[in-house]
């Protein structure tokens, strides 16, 4: 089942923007609520599965690099807890191998890019990420080495910020701009996955969801306490900043003197995939209900920062 078909409850509009070249397919999907009941947005940027013919015949290992890159089927657990909760949702249907839609537009490593350029930022802070080989258009995985077999041209880069990375980031900020301004307050709950931490010594267990907060720069403090204390007391392992504190969706979209506050939160694939990491297992209900849990935990919080006195009907 393709997820435009995982339609989150009757209450919702759904709509769709951008465009992923040469398939047909748009760039996103966004669910909402015309009244939305909570003043929250989930957003899944990493999970899209809408591959071009030509960008899998250009990678060296398709399968292993889908499979690295790709926050693998988190938007199945969105999906289940903007039905239970009545959350915005956004979920990106265009690839992370494509274009990383949680980098700066100049964060390219320039090598592997043919053609006339039109930017002019080589070497620089806004590039760093990707000379560690995943930057906009992710170079290379640790452990599995070179993704593509050549350069990109300039002219896919340009097509796939125009169609995909602009209109995403487009469709994100208006949706939370349009939550803050019906709540007084908006929370952007940025949801990944990350494989399995490894442990520090015999003794660790590692942390199974991470909560990333840019060390305090992009949320109220207080919803990052209560989501801390949230898995605590549901017995989850969690840590905070360590080790992804968030990234540019975060720096771009989290400013809370403007009402808008962002989380990133990491959830370990091994809680809801099968053994092999690559699909859902019978676990992915029990933790789209836990996350759906902590939504609404936060919707009450969200609603009394914006004092838009609509706690009564969050907490429904």
């Amino acid at each position: 089942m393709h997820r435009d078909q995982i339609v989150p409850g009757t209450r919702f509009a759904q709509s769709s923007g951008g465009a992923i070249p040469d398939t047909g397919r748009a760039a996103y999907v966004l669910w909402n609520s015309p009244e939305p009941p909570l003043p929250i947005l989930v957003a899944v940027p990493h999970s899209g599965r809408d591959y071009p013919a030509g960008a899998l015949a250009s990678m060296r290992d398709p399968e292993q690099a889908r499979l690295r890159l790709e926050d693998r089927y988190v938007d199945a657990i969105a999906t289940r807890l903007a039905a239970e909760t009545g959350a915005s949702l956004l979920v990106a249907q265009a690839p992370r191998a494509l274009i990383d839609l949680n980098r700066s537009v100049e964060d390219v490593d320039w090598s592997m890019i043919s053609g006339e350029v039109l930017r002019s930022s080589r070497h620089s802070v806004a590039n760093r990420r990707s000379r560690n080989g995943l930057g906009l258009v992710p170079r290379r995985i640790p452990g599995l080495g070179e993704i593509w077999r050549g350069q990109t041209p300039a002219a896919q880069l340009e097509a796939r910020i125009a169609g995909i990375y602009r209109p995403y980031h487009a469709a994100l900020g208006a949706e939370l701009d349009r939550l803050r301004d019906a709540w007084g307050a908006a929370l952007l709950v940025d949801l990944h996955s990350m494989p399995p931490l490894r442990p520090a010594g015999p003794e660790d267990r590692p942390a199974q969801f991470v909560v990333g907060d840019r060390f305090g720069a992009s949320c109220h403090p207080g919803l990052v306490d209560m989501t801390l204390r949230y898995f605590g007391d549901h017995r989850r392992r969690v840590s905070l900043n360590r080790p992804y504190s968030g990234g540019y969706i975060l720096d771009r979209f989290g400013h809370p003197r403007r009402g808008i506050h962002a989380l990133q939160l990491e959830t370990c694939r091994s809680t809801y995939l099968d053994t092999r990491l690559d699909q859902p297992s019978a676990r992915i209900v029990s933790v789209a209900r836990l996350l759906a849990g902590l939504v609404r935990a936060l919707a009450a919080e969200v609603g009394e920062i914006g004092g838009a006195g609509r706690l009564a009907q969050a907490a429904e």
